[in-house]
């Protein structure tokens, strides 16, 4: 088994690095040709149907991590990867291919996830169709058929990859055909940390579960979802924080040295003249088209200007057009926004002031004010700097796709991973032992089947390496010392019970000596008693009632019933004509006094439930069906069943057997009394087997008549 295990493990990782090969191999063949498909998919849905989920979620991820490196997209497309390979494993695990049509199915729903969330993957990444074909395609369809252009898209790519997928599916169910279905289960089977389950094991193990709420599987599930989505979603939040924050950090730094080295290329004598005659002075143009070169190699930096700080406002001197707004005009005076009332006063003094955030006219942007001094060392105005946050604020959002599609298929291999972990280190161990420990201990008193349970037990060959062994091991143990001592127990009540039947057997055949003419009477009625046992087992009847404990205990006791003839006189007991009715009367007390005589001994021996039938049988064996026996005129169902059975084996005995004043009567005539008293004297479901079982009753008659 082991060898085999390994055998496995080494084909599973094999299949692996060849998916993950061939899978880089087409892809980057099909990237250089620019071809439209992909077939970077083959290696996974081929992986997955061999060797599982998890393999194929592996080969997936790697196939893309690698892939990225010459093309930066493919590491986004991850997630799809991952779904096929998940498709694919649940198709190839629960069969969903003995159906012919459900290879079409199979198909369309890999090029659904790969067409079709591919295609909103490439708008959301580029806002338009990766390949130029694709998109020229869509725009042909959408202009000659209508519909929108998006839906032509969506539709294209689908189609195109259910050629793609349709390919990849027919070459590698092709080459499974190559492979024996018996190999097929080993290599999947690599994960067991124990002997494997069979499926009619899992689905006892399952329902098991379920009838018990599956209460372990659930956690372990719900654990392992939160975990990895805990973790994905905290890696993910931190990424994009950092992230926004460098962003937006870098295009400050931006728009200060924007600002710093705007302030180099002011000349500060020159500020009046520029504010009054703007273009007309000589070096304006100059300095403009120098303040547009410095705006140009700031990323970032949308606005760029140099105003003057004064009681009515700001007064513009420099001011650079953009693509949408035109500049404000030389000397033009411009009201502080809100967002600046706060640092008025540190401008008015010259100072420098930290880059100030707002949301106002101009949209969300963060201003930095740098000071332009004089040869003096004072500040004459402001070189200004403005960074719009749309900016950092667009790239975030695309970094939050980038970062959701990377992170979410890592997250299924996460799951995945958890989840198969647990399923063969802790929920199929556990449920197995379980299962089987349920089995030993119902079947406690089968000292076979505890044995065979006990086997069972160290068939699992639990070797999770952990605590879990551990627990398997001492379970082991622990069962096989049960059933070690279960076995000596047994045989100790063996012991004991063959004692205490040969103590009824004397007690019995005491009481029997005494009458000179019974005739093997207490062996053949208990040999009529178990007749009758079995033909109401087996006809369904009082199925409550009989149970094999009951039914030991009236096999066993069955000898008893005429314990209380011991305290009936030899004068009466061995008379050998017909009693008078005085004597009649004295005859009958022997059931109240085999009564009295089990009661006391079943106050002695307590817990001998056995006694407790022995008793009834001493005590009501007289009882009739109608009512009219004795000792105490009992009726029907209440009379006990033991005693109902003996009743019918006692009368029986007594027609069929010799006495000194008659003939033993003929079996025929025998059985038609009995018969004949069902429902008066006899309950009708003993007559009823105690008749149908005549080979038998005739067999026992023979038996002690030879």
């Amino acid at each position: 088994m082991k060898k085999k295990v390994e055998r496995s493990v080494i084909l599973n990782y094999v299949a692996m690095f060849g998916g993950v090969f061939l899978n880089f191999a087409l892809s980057f063949l099909s990237y250089k040709a620019e071809l439209p498909m992909y077939f970077d998919s083959i290696g996974t849905i081929g992986v997955a149907a061999v060797c599982g989920m998890l393999p194929g979620f592996l080969v997936a991820v790697f196939t893309n991590l690698i892939c990225s490196l010459y093309n930066p997209f493919a590491i986004y497309y991850a997630i799809l990867s991952v779904l096929m390979a998940g498709v694919t494993a649940v198709f190839v695990h629960r069969k969903y291919f003995k159906k012919k049509y459900m290879y079409f199915v199979f198909i369309l729903i890999l090029a659904l996830i790969s067409g079709g969330l591919g295609a909103i993957i490439q708008f959301l990444l580029l806002g338009q169709p990766q390949y130029v074909e694709v998109s020229h395609l869509s725009e042909y369809m959408a202009t000659h058929f209508g519909l929108n252009f998006y839906v032509w898209f969506f539709l294209v790519n689908t189609c195109l990859n259910i050629v793609d997928k349709g390919i990849s599916v027919w070459i590698v169910f092709l080459v499974l055909k190559f492979i024996p279905e018996k190999n097929l289960d080993g290599i999947w089977d690599i994960g067991w940390q124990q002997r494997p389950l069979t499926p009619v094991e899992l689905k006892r193990i399952k329902l098991s579960s379920k009838k018990n709420g599956g209460k372990l599987q659930k956690r372990v599930s719900r654990m392992l979802v939160m975990a990895a989505f805990t973790m994905t979603i905290i890696m993910g939040v931190i990424s994009m924080h950092l992230f926004y924050t460098n962003a937006k950090d870098r295009y400050i730094a931006n728009a200060t040295g924007a600002a710093k080295m705007a302030s180099n290329v002011i000349n500060t004598d020159r500020l009046d003249a520029y504010a009054k005659k703007g273009h007309e002075v000589g070096d304006y143009i100059e300095i403009e088209n120098a303040l547009y070169d410095i705006r140009s190699n700031f990323e970032g930096v949308e606005y760029l200007y140099v105003v003057r700080i004064r009681e009515d406002g700001c007064q513009f001197i420099f001011d650079l057009a953009t693509d949408t707004e035109e500049p404000y005009a030389p000397g033009e005076i411009v009201p502080f926004e809100e967002a600046f009332e706060e640092y008025l006063p540190a401008l008015f003094a010259g100072e420098e002031i930290a880059p100030i955030e707002s949301n106002e006219k101009s949209g969300w942007v963060v201003t930095k004010y740098y000071p332009v001094k004089d040869f003096s060392g004072n500040t004459v105005c402001y070189a200004c700097a403005d960074v719009k946050m749309d900016y950092v604020s667009d790239y975030f959002k695309g970094y939050v796709i980038k970062v959701v599609l990377i992170f979410s298929g890592f997250f299924l291999l996460i799951l995945a991973y958890g989840m198969w972990l647990s399923r063969y280190f802790l929920v199929y161990p556990i449920n197995s032992m379980a299962a089987c420990t349920n089995d030993f201990m119902s079947d406690d008193d089968n000292q076979t089947a505890l044995e065979e349970n006990v086997r069972k037990i160290k068939a699992l060959d639990i070797h999770t390496g952990d605590e879990i062994e551990n627990l398997y091991r001492t379970l082991c143990t622990m069962t096989e010392s049960t059933s070690e001592k279960m076995k000596d127990v047994r045989q100790q009540a063996k012991a004991i019970n063959q004692m205490q039947t040969g103590l009824i057997i004397t007690m019995a055949d005491l009481v029997e000596n005494r009458d000179s003419d019974t005739g093997y009477h207490i062996q053949k009625t208990a040999d009529y008693v178990k007749i009758i046992l079995a033909g109401l087992k087996k006809k369904g009847y009082y199925s409550k009632k009989l149970t094999p404990k009951f039914i030991a205990d009236v096999e066993m006791s069955a000898p008893l019933h005429d314990i209380g003839k011991i305290n009936i006189p030899d004068a009466v007991l061995n008379k050998p004509g017909k009693l008078t009715d005085e004597e009649y009367e004295i005859m009958k007390t022997h059931t109240t006094a085999g009564k009295a005589i089990m009661e006391k001994a079943i106050s002695t021996v307590k817990g001998e439930s056995y006694l407790k039938e022995a008793r009834n049988m001493a005590a009501y064996h007289h009882e009739k069906w109608d009512g009219s026996g004795y000792p105490e005129g009992l009726k029907g169902e209440v009379i006990p069943l033991s005693a109902r059975i003996m009743a019918v084996a006692d009368v029986f005995d007594a027609l069929t057997a010799r006495r000194v004043y008659k003939d033993p009567m003929p079996f025929e005539k025998a059985m038609d009394i009995i018969v004949k008293d069902s429902g008066t004297h006899f309950d009708p479901k003993c007559v009823e087997v105690f008749v149908e079982a005549e080979k038998e009753v005739r067999r026992v008659l023979k038996k002690y008549q030879e």
